[in-house]
């Protein structure tokens, strides 16, 4: 049985599990390319912002999991996945770049994001993915 064959059999009912599963997968890719090219200038002239944006770029890779996996076990995995995939990135900006630098505060956000999104995702947004499909995606 293939990889995407296992994680399918674990998500909630969908008629295009692979859309929810592909779209999830884009997002941990954009969140490593993100973490690892030059840093794009965005104006923002405030102090620590990005730690707003990996808040939220975690706490929706987080919700998501709930959004398409079913059972709890699958969002303390992915969850655990997620904080770990924020301290490698931060460990790798600190070894494999010479224009970003490790900073633990925004492993913090990221694992800050983590939790929030499971906490809010499992609350009665818990089927909102499911609801968009039957919905807009017939």
């Amino acid at each position: 049985m293939s990889v995407v064959q296992d994680l399918t059999t674990a998500l909630r009912e969908f008629r295009r599990p692979r859309l929810w599963l592909g779209l999830w997968a884009f997002g941990w890719v954009l969140c490593v390319v993100l973490s690892l090219i030059h840093p794009p200038q965005l104006g923002v002239d405030l102090p620590d912002s990005d730690k707003i944006g990996h808040f939220l770029a975690y706490g929706l890779l987080s919700a998501w999991s709930v959004w398409i996996f079913a059972s709890r076990r699958s969002h303390l995995v992915s969850a655990i996945a997620l904080v770990l995939l924020g301290i490698a990135m931060e460990l790798a900006q600190g070894a494999l770049t010479n224009d970003r630098m490790m900073d633990v505060r925004d492993a913090w956000a990221d694992t800050i994001g983590v939790l929030i999104g499971q906490l809010f995702a499992l609350g009665p947004a818990k089927s909102l993915l499911q609801r968009v499909e039957a919905r807009w995606l017939r």
